[in-house]
């Protein structure tokens, strides 16, 4: 059986941020915007600062930004590599080959005539 994980969105991130600074409990956060507690209790550990201004106090357009960062800076299995594209770009340029026949594998190990 699997599980449908949906990410935090803003408008919920206010709303935890709101429900938090009123001292309503992790639990009460969850049921009233509709997650498990424990999500509200990975937002707030990812997203509390422990130290510095505004430690202790969760900002939702602070997450937000952390949150954004996080997932442009994290590793992107990449498939279509530099070394692939220019292969292909060699393909469909020098060889002529269609985009068909390069996907089959057509011209893997195909000599140049003389």
């Amino acid at each position: 059986m699997t599980k449908n994980y949906s990410q935090l969105t803003p408008e919920q991130r206010y709303q935890i941020e709101a429900l938090k600074r009123a001292g309503h409990t992790q639990s009460f956060i969850a049921q009233s915007i509709g997650v498990h507690k424990s999500t509200i209790s990975r937002e707030l550990k990812r997203n509390v600062p422990q130290r510095g201004s505004g430690a202790r106090m969760y900002s939702a357009q602070k997450a937000q930004h952390k949150t954004d960062v996080r997932h442009q800076t994290k590793h992107k299995r990449v498939l279509f590599s530099e070394e692939l594209k220019v292969n292909v770009l060699n393909k469909l340029r020098v060889e002529k080959l269609s985009p068909e026949l390069i996907s089959a594998g057509y011209g893997k190990n195909r000599r140049k005539k003389g």
